[in-house]
Protein backbone atom coordinates (compact mmCIF):
# COMPACT_ATOMS: atom_id res chain seq x y z
CA UNK A 1 0.00 0.00 0.00
CA UNK A 2 1.24 3.71 -0.94
CA UNK A 3 1.38 5.97 2.10
CA UNK A 4 -0.73 9.09 1.54
CA UNK A 5 2.82 11.18 2.96
CA UNK A 6 4.68 9.39 0.11
CA UNK A 7 6.90 11.82 -2.40
CA UNK A 8 5.08 12.17 -5.30
CA UNK A 9 7.01 11.03 -8.64
CA UNK A 10 8.50 13.69 -10.73
CA UNK A 11 6.32 14.60 -13.47
CA UNK A 12 6.90 16.88 -16.57
CA UNK A 13 4.83 18.81 -18.23
CA UNK A 14 5.64 20.72 -21.46
CA UNK A 15 2.90 22.81 -22.79
CA UNK A 16 2.83 25.26 -25.77
CA UNK A 17 0.70 28.50 -25.44
CA UNK A 18 -1.10 29.68 -28.35
CA UNK A 19 -1.74 33.19 -28.27
CA UNK A 20 -2.86 36.18 -30.53
CA UNK A 21 -2.42 39.38 -28.36
CA UNK A 22 -1.57 40.85 -25.37
CA UNK A 23 -4.58 40.41 -23.53
CA UNK A 24 -4.89 36.50 -23.89
CA UNK A 25 -0.99 36.28 -23.35
CA UNK A 26 -1.55 38.12 -19.74
CA UNK A 27 -4.63 36.16 -18.56
CA UNK A 28 -2.70 32.48 -19.02
CA UNK A 29 0.79 34.01 -17.94
CA UNK A 30 -0.83 36.09 -15.08
CA UNK A 31 -2.86 32.60 -13.97
CA UNK A 32 0.30 30.46 -14.39
CA UNK A 33 2.35 32.64 -12.24
CA UNK A 34 0.41 33.36 -9.67
CA UNK A 35 -0.77 29.84 -9.21
CA UNK A 36 2.97 28.82 -8.85
CA UNK A 37 3.37 31.90 -6.00
CA UNK A 38 0.39 30.84 -4.30
CA UNK A 39 1.83 26.81 -4.12
CA UNK A 40 5.01 28.01 -3.45
CA UNK A 41 6.64 26.74 -6.10
CA UNK A 42 9.71 29.15 -7.47
CA UNK A 43 8.97 30.56 -10.90
CA UNK A 44 11.20 31.74 -13.30
CA UNK A 45 9.59 33.73 -16.76
CA UNK A 46 12.55 34.13 -19.33
CA UNK A 47 10.63 35.75 -22.48
CA UNK A 48 11.59 38.13 -24.91
CA UNK A 49 11.43 41.89 -23.98
CA UNK A 50 8.05 43.31 -25.04
CA UNK A 51 6.63 40.77 -23.09
CA UNK A 52 9.10 40.57 -20.14
CA UNK A 53 8.36 44.65 -19.74
CA UNK A 54 4.46 43.33 -20.09
CA UNK A 55 4.39 40.67 -17.96
CA UNK A 56 6.83 43.12 -15.16
CA UNK A 57 4.12 46.15 -14.89
CA UNK A 58 1.25 43.72 -14.58
CA UNK A 59 3.20 41.60 -11.78
CA UNK A 60 4.04 45.04 -10.07
CA UNK A 61 5.47 44.27 -6.38
CA UNK A 62 5.04 40.47 -7.25
CA UNK A 63 7.96 40.48 -9.86
CA UNK A 64 10.57 40.92 -7.04
CA UNK A 65 9.13 37.00 -6.40
CA UNK A 66 9.99 35.62 -9.71
CA UNK A 67 13.21 35.43 -11.47
CA UNK A 68 12.98 37.23 -14.64
CA UNK A 69 15.20 36.89 -18.12
CA UNK A 70 14.79 38.78 -21.48
CA UNK A 71 14.80 35.54 -23.52
CA UNK A 72 17.00 38.14 -26.07
CA UNK A 73 19.85 37.91 -23.79
CA UNK A 74 19.60 35.13 -22.23
CA UNK A 75 18.82 32.75 -24.85
CA UNK A 76 19.73 34.50 -27.91
CA UNK A 77 21.44 30.98 -28.34
CA UNK A 78 18.83 28.70 -28.53
CA UNK A 79 21.46 25.99 -27.47
CA UNK A 80 22.39 26.86 -24.35
CA UNK A 81 18.84 27.66 -23.07
CA UNK A 82 18.06 24.61 -21.66
CA UNK A 83 21.23 23.92 -19.76
CA UNK A 84 22.00 27.34 -18.70
CA UNK A 85 18.41 28.88 -17.98
CA UNK A 86 15.91 25.81 -17.46
CA UNK A 87 17.99 23.34 -15.80
CA UNK A 88 20.20 25.68 -13.71
CA UNK A 89 17.27 27.35 -12.68
CA UNK A 90 15.63 23.78 -11.88
CA UNK A 91 18.90 22.65 -10.17
CA UNK A 92 19.03 25.63 -7.77
CA UNK A 93 15.72 24.61 -6.11
CA UNK A 94 16.46 21.32 -5.17
CA UNK A 95 13.04 19.09 -3.96
CA UNK A 96 11.05 21.62 -5.29
CA UNK A 97 8.41 21.58 -8.33
CA UNK A 98 9.88 24.36 -10.29
CA UNK A 99 7.31 26.43 -12.71
CA UNK A 100 9.08 27.86 -15.95
CA UNK A 101 7.75 30.55 -18.98
CA UNK A 102 10.22 30.18 -21.57
CA UNK A 103 9.46 31.77 -24.87
CA UNK A 104 12.18 30.60 -27.11
CA UNK A 105 10.66 31.48 -30.66
CA UNK A 106 9.33 34.85 -31.58
CA UNK A 107 9.02 37.00 -35.20
CA UNK A 108 12.12 38.44 -34.93
CA UNK A 109 14.57 34.98 -34.90
CA UNK A 110 15.67 34.56 -38.40
CA UNK A 111 16.13 31.62 -40.88
CA UNK A 112 19.47 30.85 -39.44
CA UNK A 113 18.35 30.63 -35.99
CA UNK A 114 15.03 28.81 -36.63
CA UNK A 115 16.71 25.40 -37.02
CA UNK A 116 18.13 25.32 -33.74
CA UNK A 117 15.02 26.43 -31.84
CA UNK A 118 13.29 23.95 -33.47
CA UNK A 119 15.43 21.48 -31.79
CA UNK A 120 15.46 22.83 -28.45
CA UNK A 121 11.89 22.77 -28.26
CA UNK A 122 11.90 19.04 -28.89
CA UNK A 123 14.84 18.15 -27.01
CA UNK A 124 13.66 19.97 -24.12
CA UNK A 125 11.40 16.64 -23.25
CA UNK A 126 14.53 14.37 -23.56
CA UNK A 127 16.51 16.58 -21.15
CA UNK A 128 13.41 17.06 -18.87
CA UNK A 129 12.95 13.06 -18.81
CA UNK A 130 11.93 12.53 -14.70
CA UNK A 131 12.73 16.29 -13.62
CA UNK A 132 9.65 17.50 -11.89
CA UNK A 133 8.76 20.91 -13.21
CA UNK A 134 6.00 22.34 -15.54
CA UNK A 135 7.94 24.61 -18.86
CA UNK A 136 5.14 26.52 -20.52
CA UNK A 137 6.29 28.02 -24.37
CA UNK A 138 4.28 30.46 -25.55
CA UNK A 139 3.70 30.80 -29.30
CA UNK A 140 2.41 34.36 -31.32
CA UNK A 141 -0.14 32.69 -33.62
CA UNK A 142 -0.72 36.65 -35.37
CA UNK A 143 3.10 36.88 -36.09
CA UNK A 144 4.82 33.06 -36.54
CA UNK A 145 4.44 31.39 -39.77
CA UNK A 146 1.99 28.25 -40.23
CA UNK A 147 5.08 25.97 -39.97
CA UNK A 148 6.36 27.53 -36.90
CA UNK A 149 3.02 26.87 -35.04
CA UNK A 150 3.25 23.01 -36.79
CA UNK A 151 6.87 22.65 -35.87
CA UNK A 152 5.30 23.41 -31.86
CA UNK A 153 2.38 20.70 -32.18
CA UNK A 154 5.01 18.15 -33.16
CA UNK A 155 7.06 19.20 -29.76
CA UNK A 156 4.53 19.65 -27.17
CA UNK A 157 2.56 17.10 -25.48
CA UNK A 158 0.05 19.38 -24.24
CA UNK A 159 -1.43 23.00 -26.00
CA UNK A 160 -3.03 25.70 -24.14
CA UNK A 161 -5.10 28.88 -24.81
CA UNK A 162 -6.18 31.16 -22.25
CA UNK A 163 -9.45 29.68 -22.22
CA UNK A 164 -8.88 25.50 -22.79
CA UNK A 165 -6.15 23.28 -22.56
CA UNK A 166 -6.45 19.60 -24.20
CA UNK A 167 -3.71 16.24 -25.26
CA UNK A 168 -2.23 17.12 -28.68
CA UNK A 169 -2.61 14.41 -31.07
CA UNK A 170 0.31 15.73 -33.23
CA UNK A 171 3.26 15.14 -30.30
CA UNK A 172 5.19 12.84 -31.89
CA UNK A 173 9.00 11.29 -31.92
CA UNK A 174 10.81 14.33 -30.40
CA UNK A 175 14.28 12.61 -31.99
CA UNK A 176 12.49 12.60 -35.26
CA UNK A 177 11.99 16.23 -34.83
CA UNK A 178 15.52 16.91 -34.01
CA UNK A 179 17.01 14.90 -37.06
CA UNK A 180 14.84 16.30 -39.40
CA UNK A 181 16.84 19.90 -38.96
CA UNK A 182 20.05 17.87 -38.97
CA UNK A 183 20.42 18.85 -42.51
CA UNK A 184 23.57 19.83 -44.38
CA UNK A 185 24.52 23.34 -44.21
CA UNK A 186 24.34 25.82 -46.83
CA UNK A 187 27.87 25.83 -48.53
CA UNK A 188 30.18 28.93 -47.24
CA UNK A 189 31.06 31.90 -49.91
CA UNK A 190 33.03 31.76 -52.06
CA UNK A 191 35.09 34.66 -50.22
CA UNK A 192 35.57 32.96 -47.30
CA UNK A 193 38.84 31.85 -46.14
CA UNK A 194 40.46 28.55 -44.39
CA UNK A 195 43.02 26.73 -42.67
CA UNK A 196 43.79 23.29 -42.49
CA UNK A 197 43.41 21.71 -38.78
CA UNK A 198 45.74 19.09 -37.77
CA UNK A 199 47.14 18.11 -34.36
CA UNK A 200 50.60 19.98 -35.08
CA UNK A 201 48.66 23.27 -35.66
CA UNK A 202 46.27 25.14 -32.86
CA UNK A 203 48.38 27.96 -32.13
CA UNK A 204 48.44 28.80 -35.89
CA UNK A 205 44.39 28.07 -35.69
CA UNK A 206 44.13 30.54 -32.80
CA UNK A 207 45.74 33.16 -34.58
CA UNK A 208 43.77 32.96 -37.62
CA UNK A 209 40.36 33.29 -35.74
CA UNK A 210 42.08 36.21 -34.11
CA UNK A 211 42.63 38.23 -37.18
CA UNK A 212 39.69 37.37 -38.70
CA UNK A 213 37.90 38.43 -35.74
CA UNK A 214 39.92 41.50 -35.34
CA UNK A 215 39.21 42.29 -39.03
CA UNK A 216 35.82 42.00 -39.20
CA UNK A 217 35.14 44.49 -36.10
CA UNK A 218 34.26 41.70 -33.63
CA UNK A 219 34.42 43.70 -29.61
CA UNK A 220 38.25 42.82 -28.41
CA UNK A 221 36.03 40.64 -25.38
CA UNK A 222 34.35 38.83 -28.56
CA UNK A 223 37.72 38.34 -30.20
CA UNK A 224 38.65 36.51 -27.09
CA UNK A 225 35.35 34.35 -26.82
CA UNK A 226 35.58 33.52 -30.46
CA UNK A 227 39.14 32.28 -29.94
CA UNK A 228 38.10 30.25 -27.17
CA UNK A 229 34.93 28.84 -28.97
CA UNK A 230 36.78 27.77 -32.13
CA UNK A 231 39.49 26.14 -30.03
CA UNK A 232 36.89 23.99 -28.19
CA UNK A 233 35.90 23.20 -31.53
CA UNK A 234 39.50 22.39 -32.86
CA UNK A 235 40.37 20.66 -30.09
CA UNK A 236 37.42 18.14 -30.29
CA UNK A 237 38.42 17.65 -34.27
CA UNK A 238 41.70 16.61 -33.35
CA UNK A 239 40.85 14.29 -30.35
CA UNK A 240 37.38 12.94 -31.18
CA UNK A 241 36.88 13.55 -35.21
CA UNK A 242 39.73 11.84 -36.53
CA UNK A 243 42.34 13.81 -36.39
CA UNK A 244 42.41 16.33 -39.09
CA UNK A 245 39.44 19.04 -40.41
CA UNK A 246 39.18 22.33 -41.85
CA UNK A 247 38.30 25.60 -40.24
CA UNK A 248 36.60 28.38 -42.13
CA UNK A 249 35.62 31.93 -41.68
CA UNK A 250 33.45 34.33 -43.52
CA UNK A 251 30.62 37.04 -42.79
CA UNK A 252 26.70 36.43 -42.87
CA UNK A 253 24.99 40.21 -42.71
CA UNK A 254 26.07 41.18 -39.37
CA UNK A 255 27.31 38.04 -37.74
CA UNK A 256 30.82 36.30 -38.11
CA UNK A 257 30.65 32.87 -38.77
CA UNK A 258 34.00 30.14 -38.02
CA UNK A 259 33.28 26.19 -39.00
CA UNK A 260 35.23 23.70 -38.05
CA UNK A 261 34.63 20.55 -40.45
CA UNK A 262 35.66 16.58 -39.92
CA UNK A 263 34.83 12.95 -39.99
CA UNK A 264 33.65 12.93 -36.68
CA UNK A 265 30.09 12.01 -35.70
CA UNK A 266 28.08 13.38 -33.04
CA UNK A 267 26.00 11.04 -31.41
CA UNK A 268 24.26 12.24 -28.48
CA UNK A 269 21.55 15.21 -29.43
CA UNK A 270 22.38 16.62 -26.23
CA UNK A 271 25.71 17.05 -26.55
CA UNK A 272 26.78 20.50 -25.10
CA UNK A 273 23.23 21.46 -24.25
CA UNK A 274 23.24 19.83 -20.68
CA UNK A 275 24.91 21.34 -17.47
CA UNK A 276 28.43 19.65 -17.07
CA UNK A 277 28.29 17.50 -13.83
CA UNK A 278 31.14 18.80 -11.15
CA UNK A 279 33.10 15.82 -11.68
CA UNK A 280 32.75 15.62 -15.30
CA UNK A 281 36.05 15.11 -16.62
CA UNK A 282 35.53 15.37 -20.25
CA UNK A 283 32.53 16.38 -22.68
CA UNK A 284 32.57 20.08 -21.55
CA UNK A 285 33.87 21.68 -24.70
CA UNK A 286 30.69 21.92 -26.90
CA UNK A 287 29.05 23.21 -23.52
CA UNK A 288 31.35 25.99 -23.78
CA UNK A 289 31.13 26.56 -27.41
CA UNK A 290 27.36 27.25 -27.02
CA UNK A 291 27.77 29.59 -23.23
CA UNK A 292 30.37 31.83 -25.62
CA UNK A 293 28.43 31.80 -28.80
CA UNK A 294 25.56 33.86 -30.02
CA UNK A 295 24.64 30.97 -32.32
CA UNK A 296 25.56 27.07 -32.86
CA UNK A 297 24.38 25.18 -35.89
CA UNK A 298 25.74 21.50 -36.29
CA UNK A 299 24.81 18.92 -38.91
CA UNK A 300 26.49 15.82 -38.35
CA UNK A 301 26.37 12.44 -39.47
CA UNK A 302 28.43 9.07 -39.79
CA UNK A 303 31.53 10.67 -41.17
CA UNK A 304 30.89 13.78 -41.19
CA UNK A 305 30.45 16.60 -39.13
CA UNK A 306 29.90 20.40 -39.79
CA UNK A 307 29.58 23.32 -36.33
CA UNK A 308 29.34 26.44 -36.91
CA UNK A 309 29.61 29.36 -34.06
CA UNK A 310 28.23 32.91 -34.80
CA UNK A 311 28.81 35.94 -32.94
CA UNK A 312 27.29 39.27 -34.14
CA UNK A 313 29.00 42.18 -35.27
CA UNK A 314 28.21 45.78 -33.88
CA UNK A 315 24.96 46.81 -36.18
CA UNK A 316 26.00 49.41 -38.01
CA UNK A 317 22.06 49.38 -39.61
CA UNK A 318 19.41 47.26 -40.86
CA UNK A 319 20.13 43.59 -40.82
CA UNK A 320 19.96 41.83 -44.30
CA UNK A 321 18.44 38.58 -42.41
CA UNK A 322 14.83 37.98 -43.10
CA UNK A 323 12.89 37.58 -39.84
CA UNK A 324 10.54 35.05 -39.29
CA UNK A 325 7.55 36.90 -39.77
CA UNK A 326 8.42 37.20 -43.34
CA UNK A 327 9.88 33.95 -44.93
CA UNK A 328 11.69 30.49 -43.25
Amino acid sequence: MTSALATPLPRFEHPAHFYRDQGSYLTTMLRFIVGGLVSGEPVMVAVPTRNLETLRMALGGDAKDIEMYDMTIAGRNPGRIIGDVLLDFVARHPGRRARIIGEPIWAGRDVCEYPACAQHEALINVAFEGVDATVMCPYNLAELDAHVVADAKRTHPTLWTDTKYWANEDFGDVNAVVDSFNLPLAPAPVSAQSIEVHPANPDETRRFTASYALAVGLPIDRVADAVLAVDELVSNTIVHGGGYGRLTTWTDGNRAVFEVADSGFIADRLAGRRPAKPDQTHGRGLALVHRQSDLVRVHTRPGATQIRTYFNRPVTGRSSATVMNQTV
